[in-house]
């Protein structure tokens, strides 16, 4: 058996948050949405059974709700942050495609969301 591309898919995680350009949505807070789509080499895993032999999902999540608690005015920045951490603390990373959504934004239209999407892919 020949694994072309093995991935992690965390979807809409959802969390409350501090980010916006204007002080209101610092001070206020509002929902937002991540989802990543993670390249990582978990081939092993396939035949161990173990949880050492992947990234564990769970560890992720923490990254996402621990990097969501610090307060940015752009979303950019936010999904900066989250990646970065995410390659430092993973090195077999290989790749990451990351949306943050503002659910709610204040920009005087009827949407469901703003987003920034990142596909990026680690240099190490």
């Amino acid at each position: 058996m020949f694994l072309e591309k093995s991935q992690i898919l965390l979807n809409n995680i959802r969390i409350y948050a501090y980010h916006g350009v204007m002080e209101q949505e610092r001070r206020v807070g509002g929902w937002y949405a991540v989802s990543l789509t993670i390249d990582y080499p978990f081939a092993r895993a396939l035949e161990t059974d173990d949880v050492a032999d992947t990234l564990n999902y769970a560890s992720v999540l923490e990254v996402v709700q621990d990097e969501m608690k610090t307060p940015s005015r752009l979303l950019e920045h936010v999904a900066g942050r989250i990646a970065k951490t995410l390659f430092e603390q993973f090195p077999l990373i290989e790749g990451i495609r990351l949306q943050v959504t503002k659910e709610n934004p204040p920009m005087g239209g009827d949407t469901s969301g703003a987003s920034v999407l990142l596909d990026i892919k680690n240099d190490k």
